[in-house]
């Protein structure tokens, strides 16, 4: 009998499902069908083992089960599974999604900026049009309107529509979490109901109750991750306050730009510049509250699609008739119910539990099935609140919380068997998964979101081998450089010995004795040219200076006339 294995050609049956469910009116995505399937196959109701082979038989029954449960329009458990599958491959956090905003603004600004750089203007005329370039650039990366119509620009009105446009979109989402609120407290009364009267369980049976309130629950879950991650939270500062923060700091940036430019011709760089990257940087954080914005309303109401089934399963008048004589509980009423009561430490020997007052950073530890009573879920299918101030219990580094102090005691007498039947549970209703964030449980199975080929839907292998790697002794050749000195003396007297040597000639020779032994050589000084110089006086005589002055003493008449005589004799004289 030709037989395959579980995941061989799940492309294959993929394809098979979508085919037979469009031969009925009835459209179904890759990712939905391969959800749908891991669903089926992990049902233990349905007897497939992803261990063993699949018959040509167990083929045919599984795209059978696909089928008929995709077709099924009223079960909440498929419209719970459409709903993941939509907000798994649509949803991206804050960080992602503006990054890939700017990565396509950028990618449809190139051309422009292409365009401005490439250009060089000689004239004015092309000045003027790189100009204008550079103005289509500011008013298209800026979001004010078209480049051709300056008219439109709305830079006055961005964020006034952001402070009203917050306000509403977060009323939406609260609206829409009321809604789920009500919902989950009444499905809750009731499944429990059902579990204390037997009547009660054949009348409500046929309702499906518990795939009614995992579904809201999911609601409910991916409404508050909108809220979470696309608002800002930190210092209790709402999305609208912090929009109303920006706009003052937008206010007071042009001010001082005002009154920096004010009728000057010219303005420094250093003045100007910081206050134009200040406002670019506010009309960015603008830009990007729009977008946040934008992004949360569409998932809002696209995910309200997904809430319409409750209004087919249950109208008003049918939910309202079931209701008599039941007591509905919040949330808040449960756990408000249970503040009085916390485990005793001293009735457990080998437990870990943690209190408020012992444990630092309590608020933020990370809880296990998504906050909810870790007894409750295998044992009652119920998704009940738990109360941490009970005492969360500490087991294999995970932490579990409980609904009342009972089901806390219970839990911890064998931890292990109530973690499995929450296991069971999700295999039994597989939106438990992600409800419950179960998927450390469930790590053969690869996630949907993240399988981009059919053939990875429904399991991901896990591949085994034997290896083994060897390392080189030495992998690349030796680098030690043997003439390598340290010594700073020794250089010194290596290159003064250089030195010398630039200065000698070598001279070589040889004798019949020695030929084809060995070389002599010698080196000699050359010979230097000496010579002395001695000293000789000479000297020589000159005739002796004589001169006669005439008149000193007077004469017969009044004034006197002197009369020089020079009575020198000539050099050459004899």
């Amino acid at each position: 009998m030709a037989c395959r294995r579980a995941g061989s050609r799940i492309g294959d049956i993929v394809r098979e499902i979508r085919q037979e469910c469009a031969t009925r009116g009835h459209a179904a995505s890759e990712t939905l069908v391969a959800f749908v399937v891991k669903a089926v196959v992990l049902d233990p109701g349905n007897d497939f083992n992803v261990d063993q082979t699949f018959t040509k038989k167990d083929v045919q029954d599984l795209i059978q089960l696909c089928v008929t449960k995709l077709l099924d329009t009223t079960n909440p458990s498929l419209s719970t599974m459409k709903m993941q599958v939509y907000f798994d491959t649509n949803y991206a956090n804050r960080a992602e999604l503006l990054s890939e905003q700017h990565r396509v603004l950028e990618g449809r600004l190139a051309p422009v900026v292409r365009d401005i750089t490439d250009s060089h203007p000689r004239v004015q005329e092309e000045m003027e049009n790189v100009y204008r370039k550079i103005v289509s650039y500011v008013l298209l990366s800026s979001g004010l309107g078209s480049p051709t119509d300056i008219e439109v620009v709305r830079e006055v009105t961005v964020p006034a529509i952001l402070s009203e446009a917050i306000p509403s979109a977060t009323w939406m989402v609260d609206e829409g979490l009321n809604t789920c609120h009500t919902l989950a407290h009444q499905y809750t009364a009731l499944l429990e109901s059902m579990l204390e009267d037997l009547h009660r369980y054949v009348q409500l049976s046929s309702f499906k109750l518990k795939e009614a309130l995992f579904h809201v629950r999911q609601y409910e879950a991916f409404l508050c991750i909108l809220l979470l991650r696309f608002s800002f939270q930190s210092d209790a500062i709402t999305s609208a306050q912090e929009v109303e923060k920006m706009k003052v700091q937008f206010a007071t940036t042009m001010e001082q730009l005002k009154n920096t430019v004010q009728n000057k011709v010219s303005t420094d760089t250093k003045e100007v510049f910081p206050l134009f990257v200040a406002l670019s940087n506010l009309w960015t954080s603008f830009q990007d509250e729009m977008l946040l914005l934008r992004f949360l309303t569409n998932m809002t109401n696209d995910l309200q699609q997904f809430l319409e089934i409750h209004s087919q399963l249950f109208t008003e008048e049918v939910l309202t008739s079931l209701l008599e004589g039941v007591t509905v509980k919040s949330d808040e009423e449960r756990i408000q119910e249970t503040m009085g009561t916390r485990v005793n430490v001293s009735d457990f020997k080998n437990q870990e539990w943690l209190f408020p007052e012992t444990t630092d950073n309590f608020d933020q530890l990370l809880i296990q099935y998504h906050g909810f009573c870790a007894h409750a879920i295998g044992v009652k299918g119920l998704t009940l609140p738990g109360n941490p101030a009970i005492g969360i219990l500490k087991h294999k580094e995970r932490c579990y919380v409980f609904s009342s102090k009972e089901a806390a005691y219970m839990f911890a007498q064998d931890p292990e068997k109530f973690i499995q039947l929450n296991i069971e549970k999700a295999k039994e209703h597989i939106e438990l998964i992600q409800l419950l964030e179960l998927h450390h449980q469930f790590e053969y199975l690869a996630p949907y979101a993240q399988a981009r080929n059919a053939d990875k839907y429904l399991m991901k292998p896990t591949t085994k081998c034997d290896s083994s790697t060897q390392t080189d002794t030495h992998i690349l050749p030796p680098t030690i450089v043997t003439s390598y000195e340290w010594n700073e003396w020794e250089l010194r007297r290596k290159a003064l010995k250089l030195a010398n040597l630039r200065r000698k000639i070598t001279h070589a020779m040889q004798t019949d004795l020695s030929h084809m032994r060995r070389e002599n050589s010698t080196q000699v000084y050359l010979p230097k040219d000496v010579s002395t110089q001695t000293k000789r006086d000479n000297s020589s005589n000159v005739p002796r200076p004589q001169i006669f002055l005439k008149g000193l003493r007077g004469g017969s008449t009044p004034t006197t006339h002197m009369v020089k005589v020079d009575l020198t004799r000539a050099a050459d004289e004899a």
